[in-house]
Parts: structure tokens; C-alpha cells; sequence
């Protein structure tokens, strides 16, 4: 992409098809699991050239796509038994990486989204391990 995209959607529809399609279900799962407030749905904005959507202002999950991945940034340490299943997923210590060669996680990434979101209702900006 030489241009920066002016929306998440600008951002989605500037990879191949088969890419923007996992990117819209990534998209989809996490939107889903995000408090919208006031509004129908959470808001979305581009942010340090990829998508981000956010909550209560802040970010809640970014999310990029990629040549051979989807990466979804930033991914606290989550509770045990989802950190062991997103283990095998993360290349960096705040990182989680969904190879286009694999089936894409729905569930799980919906599991991430929804354990960030508890965490910032905790009262803390989620850290990485």
C-alpha cells in the first residue's frame, strides 16, 4: 500500500481478496466482543498505519494484515488457560500471529478481545508479559 488508508475499510480493501476476507472476520469477532457505548458499534480508526478498535477512547486490539499473516497487537499475558492456547500464536511478547496457511482462529481471537476488554474493566491498561 503506498497511501495511508483513511479507514479501516479503505486499509482492508487494499489487500487481495483472500487476505481482506480473513482480515474482515478478525475484524468481525473482535467489533463483536468491544462495548460500543453509545454507539451501534465500537469505533474504528486507523492508527500507526493499521486498524485498531477502540474502547472507551483508548485502544482496545489492533490488527494488521500482512504477507504471510494477520498480526494482532497489542496481547497482554491473558489468564492461564487462554495465555496456553495463545502461546504457540505469539512472536513477540505482545504480539499474536495468524499464518495465512493455517484456518483462522475465529474463537480464539474472540476469546483475546473479550479477556482485553475484561482486563481494561478491571481498571488497568492491559501490559505485556
Amino acid at each position: 500500500m503506498s497511501e495511508q488508508p483513511a479507514s479501516v475499510d479503505d486499509y482492508i480493501a487494499g489487500f487481495p481478496s483472500d487476505v481482506a476476507e480473513r482480515l474482515q472476520q478478525v475484524r468481525a469477532v473482535i467489533v463483536a466482543q468491544v462495548p460500543a457505548g453509545d454507539a451501534s458499534a465500537p469505533e474504528e480508526r486507523m492508527r500507526y498505519g493499521i486498524a485498531a478498535v477502540m474502547l472507551g477512547g483508548r485502544y482496545a486490539l489492533h490488527f494488521a494484515g500482512w504477507k504471510h499473516h494477520i498480526g494482532l497487537y497489542p496481547v497482554p499475558t491473558l489468564p492461564a488457560d487462554l495465555e496456553a492456547k495463545v502461546a504457540p500464536l505469539r512472536q513477540a511478547k505482545d504480539t499474536v500471529v495468524l499464518k495465512h496457511a493455517l484456518p483462522l482462529p475465529v474463537e480464539l481471537v474472540g476469546r483475546i478481545a473479550a479477556a482485553i476488554v475484561a482486563q481494561r474493566a478491571g481498571g488497568g491498561e492491559p501490559r505485556a508479559s
